[in-house]
């Protein structure tokens, strides 16, 4: 059933209202064509209301359906009697106080709107962008908050849809999720939509669901927010060559269609609006777009969810699998040293074979000192979509080394959702630059950067 808000109510009571006072000159005039059709309005915009009232549980609403329901009924008199003047204005007169009664009912004792927000993660590991809103959200007595993950396709080279993803079945277990299919958008209209995905067709590797796009969304919210799934190399604005390479985060459909854009630190927001100025010009946008002060009320330099939720993950609360326990125990029971070794898609894409011919290095030195070091091996959640779609000469080499190092055993394999357990049990990094390091950065423990051009 469609979701009203109050202000939704009072504009279809006004509504009945106008129709009243049309159908009584009507009437008067015997314009009898045009009085049935409005007499159809009134019944049909009555049913409605009086069958929304009765779902809701906040009040009793009982006194208002029985005002509607005398209100059809003298609606109903008035059509059957509608060549008695003198009797429709006594009937006209009965539904106006009616209808005043509905009015400062729903605006004095009706309770205030609760917000409906709704959360639209598509891939499960990147839900760590969201998590600390959602949660705030729901702790909001005055919220309802929905989390949707949503279907997400890998592309083929040609820009066409490979296979479907849904990872519902990945998230927290205290986190209730919403099937896609059974919230309908158009109908409930949410007061704000989160999003993390900004690139809608943009992107060559994988895509939301069409339906999904920010520019679909945002004609069903007047608040569409968008949060970054990764955080980004902290930058001074007036560094030009280190935003020349992230420039092109600044301006995707998702910022374009966003009401507000959540970036990571107020260095970042002036980032994002200088480069989102440059790009909306050079494309041919106009309006606000071009509005430095509208710009401004746009982006919040609020800081990112991501450190919220690996700030709040405490070691000893970490769940280990049994298997990893068995990598990561010495004989006398102590711990080896845990490495997270990340590898990542800017890597991949420039560096090729010999990217992976690094990794294959690595291993083999990490393998070499599996007594001391425990590895925890977690690549880019979108690595694999990566090279089928753009790099596929190097996939068939890369998945030998994958598959034997999962069979081999000695080391740990890690594609789950929860990147924040491997960034909390590693004792450090190692791997590719990637958003990853920013993350890793919070936590203090020591970091090092992988070079591709050096094997030992």
């Amino acid at each position: 059933m469609k979701r009203y808000k109050k202000k939704d109510l009072l504009q279809i009571v006004s509504i009945l209202v106008q129709i009243n006072d049309s159908v009584t000159r009507a009437a008067s005039l015997t314009a009898l064509f045009e009085v049935e059709e409005e007499f159809a309005k009134c019944q049909e915009s009555a049913i409605n209301l009086g069958n929304y009232l009765e779902t809701l549980d906040d009040m009793d609403y009982t006194p208002l359906v029985s005002i509607l329901e005398d209100y059809c009924e003298n609606v109903y008199q008035m059509g059957i009697n509608i060549h008695d003047e003198n009797l429709c204005r006594k009937l006209s007169k009965k539904i106006r106080k009616q209808l005043t009664q509905l009015q400062n009912a729903i605006t004095y004792d009706m309770p205030s709107d609760k917000k409906e927000v709704v959360f639209l993660p598509y891939k499960a590991a990147m839900w760590d962008s969201l998590e600390s809103v959602w949660r705030a959200a729901q702790k909001d007595k005055n919220c309802d908050a929905y989390v949707i993950p949503i279907p997400y396709y890998d592309k083929n080279p040609d820009g066409s849809f490979r296979e479907e993803h849904y990872e519902a079945d990945l998230y927290p277990e205290d986190v209730p999720i919403t099937r896609y299919d059974a919230y309908d958008f158009e109908e409930r209209r949410p007061d704000a939509i989160y999003i993390h995905n900004a690139y809608d067709n943009w992107n060559l590797v994988t895509s939301v669901h069409p339906n999904f796009f920010s520019g679909n969304l945002k004609k069903y919210t007047e608040k569409l927010v968008y949060i970054p799934y990764f955080v980004l190399d902290e930058v001074e604005p007036d560094n030009e060559q280190a935003i020349e390479n992230i420039k092109h985060f600044c301006f995707m459909p998702g910022i374009i269609n966003a009401d507000k854009v959540v970036v990571q630190s107020e260095d970042m927001k002036k980032i994002y609006i200088n480069e989102y100025l440059k790009a909306a010009k050079k494309h041919g946008l106009q309006g606000r777009h071009l509005d430095r002060a509208y710009q401004e009320q746009k982006f919040l330099g609020l800081g990112s969810p991501k450190y919220d939720r690996v700030l709040a993950t405490k070691k000893e609360d970490l769940l280990i699998p049994q298997e990893w326990m068995k990598v990561i125990e010495k004989t006398d029971g102590s711990w080896k040293k845990i490495i997270l070794y990340n590898t990542g898609i800017a890597a991949l894409l420039t560096y090729d074979e010999k990217w992976v011919d690094k990794i294959e290095n690595a291993l083999t030195i990490f393998k070499e000192n599996q007594d001391e070091v425990a590895l925890l091996w977690r690549p880019h959640p979108l690595i694999e979509s990566t090279m089928k779609s753009m790099r596929p000469t190097v996939l068939e080499k890369y998945m030998v080394l994958k598959d034997n190092y999962i069979s081999e055993g000695w080391g740990i394999w890690d594609e789950t959702a929860d990147v924040d357990r491997a960034v909390v049990l590693s004792d450090a990094y190692y791997g590719d630059p990637s958003s990853l390091v920013q993350l890793y950065q919070q936590t203090g423990k020591p970091i090092m950067i992988q070079n591709v051009e050096i094997m030992t």
